[in-house]
């Protein structure tokens, strides 16, 4: 089977769970940026276990668009599920990130583009937030308490527009609430990682799927299990080997003394 997205530089994977009533928006949205994005892109939709009438708009939006593409999980996974779902399936040099509520730009994955050879994560930044005061307080003890653990040195890791070099994606290990911690993972694995301020708005269409539970209490828990997780971690790096050596000539799988 042939992976789609091989043929582009950039896979967008966007997690949907019960968003119909932002996706008509989300699909002009992201279709305007793919025609002026400054490399060719395609967007990957995974849908988490809609109870809605997601999974049928995106199978219409991708019949209409050659370069929308998408996953539907047999059960829900959350967030990290999703996204992780998408960066497994992205057989692009680089996948991206964003959330389907369109409280970031398609357009400013071209603010976070000219770094991709500077490191292999991109975070935007929002500059300027627009939610809530109570939403902004809970990120804002969320991201201290999380810095102070893991000294990724972010005051904003839930910013949901992202670029990351896909072999590094396929690498990350999977567990709940992944996403707040993919700077603290990149450095984890030796990798470079680089911010840049992005836009923010308020949410149009739909509703939040976060609250105080699954924001801040089940964040701490995550925090746990990245602290023991990082604990436990390996790298092994190889120093001297046999097995691969620079290729002279074309392999053609006939021993030496049968070549002509």
């Amino acid at each position: 089977m042939i992976n789609r997205s091989a043929d582009y530089f950039l896979t967008i994977v966007v997690p949907v769970y019960n968003e119909e009533e932002s996706l008509p928006t989300l699909f002009t949205a992201l279709k305007s940026y793919l025609s002026q994005a400054s490399v060719r892109a395609c967007v990957l939709f995974v849908n988490d276990g809609s109870a809605d009438g997601s999974l049928a708009l995106i199978k219409a939006a991708c019949e209409q668009n050659t370069d929308f593409f998408y996953l539907s999980l047999q059960q829900r996974c959350g967030l990290t599920g999703a996204l992780k779902a998408g960066f497994d399936h992205s057989a692009s040099p680089w996948s991206a990130y964003i959330d389907a509520d369109l409280q970031t730009f398609p357009e400013d994955f071209e603010l976070l583009l000219p770094h991709v050879g500077e490191a292999e994560l991109i975070c935007g930044i929002r500059a300027k937030r627009h939610d809530s005061w109570s939403k902004k307080m809970q990120s804002k003890i969320a991201n201290k308490i999380r810095n102070a653990v893991t000294h990724d040195g972010f005051s904003d890791t839930n910013c949901p527009l992202k670029i990351i070099d896909s072999s590094l994606a396929r690498k990350l290990p999977l567990f709940s609430g992944m996403h707040r911690f993919l700077p603290a993972l990149t450095l984890l694995f030796g990798k470079r990682v680089y911010a840049v301020p992005v836009r923010h708005q308020e949410r149009r269409q739909g509703k939040s799927k976060f609250n105080l539970f699954n924001r801040g209490l089940s964040g701490l828990c995550d925090l746990f299990a990245f602290v023991w997780m990082r604990r436990r971690f390996v790298s092994p790096q190889v120093g001297q080997q046999n097995l691969c050596q620079e290729q002279l000539e074309q392999p053609t799988g006939l021993k030496s003394e049968d070549r002509p």
